[in-house]
């Protein structure tokens, strides 16, 4: 059981590595806003470990962090912090109605692609809102927070639901050629 729990540790720490670097270098939209890579990642190692709640909340504390550490925006630390612990934990609750839904019953592999894209556009968005409404309120906002949501949170949306979607199947194909167990 130890060497199991070893493993996830692993796969959920470099996944928060591959997120931290994609969220880097991927290209800026919107007046030079940056689109969250680093939630798809989250969303991918909450759907890996969905009955662990504890592991899905300190995989979203530390995605807070590397975001605060990384972000581009004027004093954005702390709304970063805020904003991925509210979200992993409605994220969460999301994923596990998703899993206990008697519609999903007998569909484990579409089961995991309508729950990788139900958490991300639900997460981003709900991501995105907290982060400028904290923004909002700390620092200000370059413009309104309802056009700020337009312009850059709903591109962001569609943006990370293609990226979730590629990832968590690249994830899982590798996962699954390595021999590492994961219940789709």
């Amino acid at each position: 059981m130890r060497k199991s729990n070893t493993k996830k540790m692993i796969i959920n720490a470099i996944l928060l590595g591959v997120g931290l670097i994609l969220n880097q270098i991927f290209p800026p939209i919107g007046g030079g806003i940056t689109p969250d890579i680093t939630l798809v990642m989250l969303f991918c190692i909450m759907l890996l470990n969905r009955d662990d709640y504890k592991t899905c909340l300190i995989a979203g504390i530390a995605t807070g962090v590397f975001s605060a550490l990384t972000t581009k925006f004027p004093m954005g630390q702390v709304p970063n912090l805020i904003d991925k612990v509210v979200t992993v934990n409605v994220v969460f609750l999301i994923m596990r109605a998703i899993y206990i839904s008697p519609f999903m019953k007998n569909y484990s592999k579409i089961k995991s692609q309508v729950a990788i894209g139900i958490m991300t556009v639900i997460g981003t968005l709900i991501s995105g809102f907290i982060f400028l409404f904290t923004a909002s309120m700390l620092v200000g906002l370059p413009g309104g927070l309802m056009e700020m949501l337009l312009i850059v949170v709903v591109p962001s949306t569609l943006i990370n639901l293609v990226a979730s979607l590629v990832l968590y199947n690249i994830i899982s194909v590798s996962l699954a050629r390595g021999r590492f167990q994961i219940s789709i």
